[in-house]
């Protein structure tokens, strides 16, 4: 990883759990400072997440932070209705070999989920829509939702050391997993935008405060 794609990170990350504030300017020589590094990495940086939406460069005003609880709910109904579409497909066309690794990934979970493991839900919620999205076989798709992966590791973290929350997650995780394991591509699609939507919810009201239904 270079420079720039650790500062690229790091910010996205700082963005997306909600530690800038919309319409927050930028201070390119603090953050500089912050990491270690000249101030060509930062601009680099910052040059990539505008062209994410997250920041914008304004004349005589410098880079803000574009980012906010609206800018969020367009990501999660874009990511939902990406990941809906790729689940449809992981149904119509997962083989045998990754029927059986997806109903293993999702046994794994069951067991997390009654240790309390966030860290390993984590991990596991990540490797569980990987092996959805390589059971799709789609390209196109799969380059799109690069853009939409709007958790960071501690935000995952908090949502899944909630004890109600984990046991949704299974249940979503388990009803999706069946339905793409059975070939229910309608099922998969319903149950996998339903999801994406919910957690998305959860997750605004741990970054904004806002509960209302998107």
């Amino acid at each position: 990883m270079t420079v720039r794609d650790h500062v690229h990170r790091t910010m996205r990350n700082a963005i997306l759990a909600g530690r800038f504030a919309a319409g927050e300017k930028v201070n390119e020589r603090n953050l500089a400072e912050q990491f270690g590094v000249s101030t060509t990495p930062i601009k680099e940086a910052l040059r990539q997440l505008e062209t994410e939406g997250l920041v914008e460069a304004l004349p005589r005003r410098g880079v803000v932070i574009r980012f906010d609880s609206s800018w969020a709910e367009e990501m999660i109904l874009a990511r939902a209705a990406l990941e809906s579409m790729i689940a449809h497909l992981a149904a119509k066309r997962i083989d045998e070999k990754g029927r059986a690794e997806l109903l293993a990934v999702a046994e794994r979970m069951k067991e997390a989920t009654a240790s309390g493991d966030a860290d390993c839900l984590v991990e596991l919620n990540e490797t569980f829509h990987e092996h959805i999205h390589k059971s799709s076989q789609c390209g196109y798709l799969a380059k799109l939702i690069e853009r939409q992966q709007f958790y960071d590791a501690s935000i995952r973290r908090v949502i899944h050391l909630d004890p109600t929350e984990r046991q949704k997650s299974l249940e979503e995780h388990a009803a999706i997993a069946g339905a793409i394991a059975s070939g229910d591509a309608d099922g998969a699609e319903r149950l996998m935008r339903d999801h994406v939507v919910r957690s998305g919810e959860t997750y605004l009201g741990i970054v904004f405060g806002k509960q209302e239904d998107i």
